[in-house]
Protein backbone atom coordinates (compact mmCIF):
# COMPACT_ATOMS: atom_id res chain seq x y z
CA UNK A 1 0.00 0.00 0.00
CA UNK A 2 1.33 3.23 -0.98
CA UNK A 3 1.94 5.52 1.98
CA UNK A 4 2.51 9.45 2.09
CA UNK A 5 6.17 10.07 3.67
CA UNK A 6 6.37 11.27 7.44
CA UNK A 7 8.60 13.69 8.86
CA UNK A 8 10.45 11.91 11.66
CA UNK A 9 9.78 13.18 15.42
CA UNK A 10 10.52 12.12 18.98
CA UNK A 11 7.57 13.64 20.25
CA UNK A 12 4.16 13.02 18.77
CA UNK A 13 2.24 16.19 18.45
CA UNK A 14 -1.24 16.19 19.09
CA UNK A 15 -3.12 17.94 16.61
CA UNK A 16 -6.75 19.11 16.09
CA UNK A 17 -9.75 17.13 14.85
CA UNK A 18 -11.68 17.71 12.23
CA UNK A 19 -14.68 16.73 10.74
CA UNK A 20 -16.02 16.39 7.61
CA UNK A 21 -19.22 19.13 7.91
CA UNK A 22 -18.73 21.02 4.56
CA UNK A 23 -19.57 17.93 3.04
CA UNK A 24 -22.92 17.66 4.68
CA UNK A 25 -23.64 21.09 3.63
CA UNK A 26 -24.58 20.61 0.13
CA UNK A 27 -27.04 17.74 1.26
CA UNK A 28 -28.70 20.16 3.72
CA UNK A 29 -29.02 23.02 1.20
CA UNK A 30 -32.03 24.00 -0.69
CA UNK A 31 -31.87 26.50 -3.97
CA UNK A 32 -35.77 27.28 -2.98
CA UNK A 33 -35.23 28.51 0.76
CA UNK A 34 -38.07 28.78 2.92
CA UNK A 35 -40.06 26.10 4.52
CA UNK A 36 -38.48 23.41 2.24
CA UNK A 37 -34.68 24.93 3.09
CA UNK A 38 -35.84 24.83 6.70
CA UNK A 39 -37.33 21.21 6.20
CA UNK A 40 -34.54 19.83 4.71
CA UNK A 41 -32.14 21.03 7.60
CA UNK A 42 -33.88 19.42 9.91
CA UNK A 43 -33.94 16.00 7.94
CA UNK A 44 -31.17 13.64 9.17
CA UNK A 45 -31.03 11.90 6.24
CA UNK A 46 -30.60 15.15 3.62
CA UNK A 47 -27.25 14.74 5.08
CA UNK A 48 -26.41 11.29 3.96
CA UNK A 49 -23.63 10.71 1.31
CA UNK A 50 -24.02 9.78 -2.22
CA UNK A 51 -20.33 8.15 -2.64
CA UNK A 52 -20.56 4.03 -3.63
CA UNK A 53 -21.52 2.08 -0.81
CA UNK A 54 -18.39 0.68 1.12
CA UNK A 55 -17.63 -1.61 3.60
CA UNK A 56 -15.67 -1.09 7.02
CA UNK A 57 -14.94 -3.72 9.70
CA UNK A 58 -14.31 -2.10 13.30
CA UNK A 59 -12.68 -4.47 15.15
CA UNK A 60 -11.81 -3.66 19.30
CA UNK A 61 -11.01 -5.49 22.21
CA UNK A 62 -14.10 -5.19 24.58
CA UNK A 63 -14.54 -7.33 26.94
CA UNK A 64 -18.10 -8.62 26.88
CA UNK A 65 -20.21 -6.59 29.24
CA UNK A 66 -18.17 -3.29 29.52
CA UNK A 67 -20.37 -0.69 28.09
CA UNK A 68 -18.20 1.81 27.25
CA UNK A 69 -17.68 0.17 24.11
CA UNK A 70 -21.58 0.87 23.89
CA UNK A 71 -20.54 4.59 23.12
CA UNK A 72 -17.75 3.35 20.57
CA UNK A 73 -19.99 1.72 18.69
CA UNK A 74 -22.56 4.24 18.47
CA UNK A 75 -20.53 6.87 16.91
CA UNK A 76 -19.21 3.99 14.47
CA UNK A 77 -22.87 4.01 13.49
CA UNK A 78 -23.32 7.37 13.38
CA UNK A 79 -20.75 8.22 10.69
CA UNK A 80 -21.70 5.03 8.90
CA UNK A 81 -25.37 6.20 8.09
CA UNK A 82 -24.26 9.36 7.28
CA UNK A 83 -21.07 8.43 4.79
CA UNK A 84 -23.13 5.23 3.37
CA UNK A 85 -20.96 2.63 5.00
CA UNK A 86 -21.96 -0.43 6.03
CA UNK A 87 -20.34 -1.54 9.56
CA UNK A 88 -18.68 -5.03 10.85
CA UNK A 89 -18.11 -4.95 14.15
CA UNK A 90 -16.49 -7.37 16.13
CA UNK A 91 -14.70 -7.88 19.48
CA UNK A 92 -12.38 -9.80 21.52
CA UNK A 93 -10.41 -9.20 24.45
CA UNK A 94 -7.97 -11.75 23.86
CA UNK A 95 -4.99 -10.77 21.48
CA UNK A 96 -4.65 -13.34 19.11
CA UNK A 97 -8.43 -13.88 18.80
CA UNK A 98 -8.55 -10.38 17.74
CA UNK A 99 -6.06 -10.90 15.10
CA UNK A 100 -8.36 -13.75 13.47
CA UNK A 101 -11.09 -11.42 13.75
CA UNK A 102 -8.73 -9.02 11.39
CA UNK A 103 -8.17 -11.91 8.90
CA UNK A 104 -11.73 -12.64 8.83
CA UNK A 105 -12.05 -8.96 7.68
CA UNK A 106 -9.76 -9.38 5.11
CA UNK A 107 -11.21 -12.42 3.65
CA UNK A 108 -14.42 -10.29 3.53
CA UNK A 109 -12.21 -8.02 1.75
CA UNK A 110 -13.62 -4.79 3.61
CA UNK A 111 -12.63 -1.45 2.45
CA UNK A 112 -11.41 -0.60 5.35
CA UNK A 113 -10.23 -1.57 9.23
CA UNK A 114 -10.83 0.43 12.18
CA UNK A 115 -9.17 -1.11 15.26
CA UNK A 116 -7.73 -1.21 18.62
CA UNK A 117 -3.74 -1.66 19.76
CA UNK A 118 -4.23 -2.56 23.26
CA UNK A 119 -2.24 -5.76 22.75
CA UNK A 120 -0.13 -4.70 19.58
CA UNK A 121 2.16 -7.82 19.35
CA UNK A 122 -0.41 -9.53 19.05
CA UNK A 123 -1.78 -7.92 16.08
CA UNK A 124 1.35 -7.14 14.40
CA UNK A 125 0.95 -9.73 11.72
CA UNK A 126 -3.07 -9.40 10.98
CA UNK A 127 -2.70 -5.63 10.21
CA UNK A 128 0.52 -6.28 8.28
CA UNK A 129 -1.40 -8.59 5.93
CA UNK A 130 -4.54 -6.08 6.05
CA UNK A 131 -2.21 -3.58 4.30
CA UNK A 132 -0.69 -5.83 1.96
CA UNK A 133 -4.29 -6.73 1.16
CA UNK A 134 -4.45 -2.86 0.02
CA UNK A 135 -7.04 -2.27 2.44
CA UNK A 136 -6.39 0.72 4.88
CA UNK A 137 -6.04 0.32 8.66
CA UNK A 138 -6.82 3.05 11.38
CA UNK A 139 -6.55 3.02 14.75
CA UNK A 140 -8.19 4.30 17.71
CA UNK A 141 -8.42 3.95 21.54
CA UNK A 142 -5.36 1.56 22.22
CA UNK A 143 -2.23 2.20 20.27
CA UNK A 144 -0.88 5.60 20.32
CA UNK A 145 2.24 4.28 20.52
CA UNK A 146 2.57 1.40 18.18
CA UNK A 147 0.22 2.67 15.46
CA UNK A 148 2.70 4.51 13.28
CA UNK A 149 5.14 1.82 13.98
CA UNK A 150 2.50 -0.71 12.24
CA UNK A 151 2.20 1.62 9.55
CA UNK A 152 -1.50 2.37 10.37
CA UNK A 153 -3.00 5.47 8.62
CA UNK A 154 -4.19 7.62 11.38
CA UNK A 155 -5.05 7.15 15.42
CA UNK A 156 -7.89 8.80 17.12
CA UNK A 157 -7.54 8.28 20.43
CA UNK A 158 -6.01 9.75 24.11
CA UNK A 159 -2.84 9.66 24.54
CA UNK A 160 -2.52 7.45 28.27
CA UNK A 161 0.35 8.58 29.57
CA UNK A 162 -0.90 12.19 29.14
CA UNK A 163 -3.65 11.43 30.65
CA UNK A 164 -2.42 9.80 33.67
CA UNK A 165 0.16 12.61 34.07
CA UNK A 166 -2.94 15.14 34.13
CA UNK A 167 -4.94 12.58 36.58
CA UNK A 168 -1.44 12.55 39.03
CA UNK A 169 -1.22 15.93 39.15
CA UNK A 170 -5.03 16.64 40.05
CA UNK A 171 -4.50 14.41 43.00
CA UNK A 172 -1.47 16.61 44.06
CA UNK A 173 -3.91 19.65 43.86
CA UNK A 174 -6.46 18.10 46.02
CA UNK A 175 -4.06 17.03 48.41
CA UNK A 176 -4.05 13.34 48.14
CA UNK A 177 -1.54 10.96 49.66
CA UNK A 178 -2.19 7.46 48.74
CA UNK A 179 -3.91 6.42 45.74
CA UNK A 180 -4.93 2.97 44.29
CA UNK A 181 -4.84 2.32 40.97
CA UNK A 182 -6.82 -0.35 39.76
CA UNK A 183 -6.27 -2.24 36.30
CA UNK A 184 -8.74 -4.36 35.10
CA UNK A 185 -6.88 -6.43 32.63
CA UNK A 186 -3.03 -6.91 32.88
CA UNK A 187 -0.89 -6.72 30.12
CA UNK A 188 -3.31 -4.14 28.33
CA UNK A 189 -1.04 -1.52 27.40
CA UNK A 190 -3.36 1.36 27.45
CA UNK A 191 -4.58 0.79 31.09
CA UNK A 192 -1.00 0.30 32.10
CA UNK A 193 -0.04 3.78 30.72
CA UNK A 194 -2.73 5.26 32.42
CA UNK A 195 -1.34 4.13 36.05
CA UNK A 196 2.06 5.02 35.14
CA UNK A 197 1.37 8.42 34.63
CA UNK A 198 -0.62 8.69 37.81
CA UNK A 199 2.72 7.47 39.69
CA UNK A 200 5.02 9.22 37.47
CA UNK A 201 3.15 12.86 38.25
CA UNK A 202 1.51 12.15 41.83
CA UNK A 203 3.76 12.92 45.02
CA UNK A 204 2.15 10.35 47.02
CA UNK A 205 2.18 7.13 47.02
CA UNK A 206 0.60 4.54 44.25
CA UNK A 207 -0.39 1.22 44.59
CA UNK A 208 -1.39 -1.19 42.07
CA UNK A 209 -3.96 -3.36 42.35
CA UNK A 210 -5.14 -6.21 39.34
CA UNK A 211 -8.57 -7.34 39.05
CA UNK A 212 -10.73 -9.81 37.05
CA UNK A 213 -12.47 -6.91 34.68
CA UNK A 214 -14.84 -10.25 33.21
CA UNK A 215 -15.98 -10.61 37.04
CA UNK A 216 -17.53 -7.76 38.92
CA UNK A 217 -18.13 -9.23 41.96
CA UNK A 218 -14.54 -10.01 42.28
CA UNK A 219 -14.00 -7.10 41.49
CA UNK A 220 -15.65 -5.69 44.33
CA UNK A 221 -14.36 -8.05 46.82
CA UNK A 222 -10.47 -7.05 45.36
CA UNK A 223 -10.92 -3.47 45.99
CA UNK A 224 -12.60 -4.01 49.72
CA UNK A 225 -10.36 -6.18 50.85
CA UNK A 226 -7.11 -4.01 49.60
CA UNK A 227 -9.25 -0.93 51.34
CA UNK A 228 -9.43 -3.43 54.60
CA UNK A 229 -5.77 -3.82 54.40
CA UNK A 230 -4.36 -0.67 53.91
CA UNK A 231 -6.58 2.53 55.58
CA UNK A 232 -3.94 5.07 54.61
CA UNK A 233 -5.42 4.81 51.13
CA UNK A 234 -7.32 8.03 50.48
CA UNK A 235 -8.12 8.03 46.79
CA UNK A 236 -9.22 4.82 44.47
CA UNK A 237 -8.56 5.33 40.87
CA UNK A 238 -10.09 3.40 38.76
CA UNK A 239 -10.01 3.05 34.65
CA UNK A 240 -13.50 2.66 33.98
CA UNK A 241 -17.13 4.19 34.36
CA UNK A 242 -18.35 0.30 35.28
CA UNK A 243 -15.74 -0.11 38.01
CA UNK A 244 -16.06 3.23 39.73
CA UNK A 245 -19.48 2.38 40.37
CA UNK A 246 -18.46 -0.59 41.41
CA UNK A 247 -15.79 1.00 43.85
CA UNK A 248 -18.05 3.26 45.27
CA UNK A 249 -19.80 -0.49 46.87
CA UNK A 250 -16.04 -1.50 47.59
CA UNK A 251 -15.48 1.75 49.60
CA UNK A 252 -18.63 1.73 51.86
CA UNK A 253 -18.36 -2.00 52.10
CA UNK A 254 -14.72 -1.53 53.55
CA UNK A 255 -15.91 1.49 56.23
CA UNK A 256 -13.34 3.49 54.12
CA UNK A 257 -13.06 7.25 53.77
CA UNK A 258 -10.82 6.89 50.58
CA UNK A 259 -12.42 9.03 47.93
CA UNK A 260 -12.75 7.63 44.14
CA UNK A 261 -12.21 9.55 40.62
CA UNK A 262 -11.82 7.74 37.59
CA UNK A 263 -11.15 7.37 33.94
CA UNK A 264 -13.75 7.68 31.82
CA UNK A 265 -17.50 8.11 31.53
CA UNK A 266 -20.69 6.92 31.07
CA UNK A 267 -24.67 7.70 32.63
CA UNK A 268 -24.19 6.57 36.02
CA UNK A 269 -21.02 8.02 36.76
CA UNK A 270 -22.25 11.33 35.54
CA UNK A 271 -25.21 10.62 38.43
CA UNK A 272 -22.17 9.95 40.73
CA UNK A 273 -20.48 12.98 39.90
CA UNK A 274 -23.26 15.16 41.06
CA UNK A 275 -23.92 13.78 43.71
CA UNK A 276 -20.30 14.06 45.14
CA UNK A 277 -19.46 10.08 45.04
CA UNK A 278 -17.12 10.66 42.35
CA UNK A 279 -14.95 13.35 42.84
CA UNK A 280 -14.13 13.69 38.98
CA UNK A 281 -13.70 11.69 35.78
CA UNK A 282 -11.28 11.94 32.66
CA UNK A 283 -13.16 11.39 29.70
CA UNK A 284 -11.40 10.52 26.57
CA UNK A 285 -14.81 10.56 24.04
CA UNK A 286 -15.10 7.41 23.07
CA UNK A 287 -18.09 8.76 20.49
CA UNK A 288 -15.73 10.80 19.03
CA UNK A 289 -13.23 8.20 18.44
CA UNK A 290 -15.87 5.36 16.76
CA UNK A 291 -16.75 8.16 14.80
CA UNK A 292 -13.47 9.84 13.26
CA UNK A 293 -12.41 6.43 12.67
CA UNK A 294 -15.01 5.44 10.01
CA UNK A 295 -15.67 8.57 9.30
CA UNK A 296 -11.46 8.96 8.45
CA UNK A 297 -11.84 5.93 6.18
CA UNK A 298 -14.49 7.30 4.60
CA UNK A 299 -12.70 10.54 3.32
CA UNK A 300 -9.11 8.36 2.94
CA UNK A 301 -11.36 6.46 -0.10
CA UNK A 302 -13.37 9.22 -1.63
CA UNK A 303 -11.00 12.20 -1.29
CA UNK A 304 -7.75 10.68 -0.42
CA UNK A 305 -7.43 12.72 2.98
CA UNK A 306 -5.10 12.01 6.18
CA UNK A 307 -6.58 13.50 9.83
CA UNK A 308 -3.29 14.31 11.31
CA UNK A 309 -0.90 14.74 8.09
CA UNK A 310 -0.78 10.57 9.20
CA UNK A 311 2.20 11.65 11.34
CA UNK A 312 0.47 12.87 14.60
CA UNK A 313 -2.53 11.65 16.43
CA UNK A 314 -5.98 13.33 16.89
CA UNK A 315 -6.18 13.44 20.49
CA UNK A 316 -9.93 12.96 21.57
CA UNK A 317 -8.82 13.56 25.44
CA UNK A 318 -8.19 14.12 28.08
CA UNK A 319 -10.59 16.72 29.68
CA UNK A 320 -11.72 16.63 33.38
CA UNK A 321 -15.59 16.21 33.90
CA UNK A 322 -16.15 16.80 37.56
CA UNK A 323 -19.07 19.12 39.77
CA UNK A 324 -18.24 22.25 37.74
CA UNK A 325 -19.05 21.27 34.49
CA UNK A 326 -21.11 17.45 34.94
CA UNK A 327 -24.61 19.53 34.10
CA UNK A 328 -22.95 20.28 30.58
CA UNK A 329 -22.08 16.75 29.93
CA UNK A 330 -24.75 15.15 31.65
CA UNK A 331 -27.75 15.77 28.70
CA UNK A 332 -25.43 13.88 26.18
CA UNK A 333 -24.53 11.38 28.84
CA UNK A 334 -28.27 10.75 29.19
CA UNK A 335 -28.52 9.75 25.38
CA UNK A 336 -25.26 7.21 26.11
CA UNK A 337 -22.91 9.44 23.67
CA UNK A 338 -21.04 10.75 26.42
Amino acid sequence: MNRLSRPRSRRITPVVAAVAAALLVAGCSSSSGGKKADEAGNNISAGKATTPRMTVAMITHAAPGDTFWDTIRKGAQAAAAKDNVKLIYSSDPNGPNQANLIQNAIDQKVDGIAVTLAKPGALKGAVAKAEQAGIPVVGFNSGVDDWKKQGLLEYFGQDETIAGEAYGRRLNKVGAKHTVCVIMEQGQVALEARCAGVKKTFSGKTDILYVNGTDMPSVKSTITAKLKTDSSIDYVTTLGAPFAMTAIQSIADAGSKAKLATFDLNKDAVGAIKSGKIQWAIDQQPFLQGYLSVDALWLYKTNGNFSGGSSAPVLTGPAFVDESNVEKVAQFAAKGTR
